[in-house]
């Protein structure tokens, strides 16, 4: 799906704050308030657009430590450790993905030793390999951006 300038900015706009109001999108865009609306719809109408959602600070919650968990699910237990995974909720996204390992997950904790209590809960049922967040230079973002 070809975007224009137009539609990049706005979605430019929309990731800085999913809030602002639709007259001041438009005004930093150059559109009247009206098309700037149907441009927001056509571009949820073609799913360029999924949500509108709010950015939670982790740590503002107590969770001082991300951890990045790569996860190898022993034989047999793919679907079992898939379920589990699902149901932690410390677990902000985790992919499935090709290669050595399954899945690799992000993980949101107070301390080591929650890292602990979690890798304990996956440990009988498949390898983990973890590693702690020091930083995250290049935050999640818009592709082509």
């Amino acid at each position: 799906m070809a975007l224009d300038d137009i539609d990049r900015r706005l979605l430019a706009l929309l990731q800085t704050d999913a809030r602002t109001p639709i007259k001041a999108l438009a005004e930093q865009i150059g559109l009247s308030a009206p098309a700037a609306a149907e441009r927001l719809r056509r571009l949820e109408d073609r799913g360029v657009i999924r949500a509108f959602t709010v950015e939670v600070d982790a740590h503002a919650l107590g969770y001082s430590l991300q951890a990045i968990v790569r996860i190898k699910p022993l034989p047999g237990k793919l679907h079992e450790v898939q379920k589990l995974l699902e149901s932690i909720p410390e677990l902000a996204e985790c992919d499935k993905v090709t290669g050595d390992d399954c899945f690799i997950a992000r993980l949101h904790l107070r301390s080591i030793e929650h890292l602990d209590f979690i890798l304990d809960r996956i440990t009988d049922k498949a390898e983990t390999n973890s590693a702690i967040v020091k930083s995250q230079p290049v935050k999640r973002r818009l592709p082509g951006y």
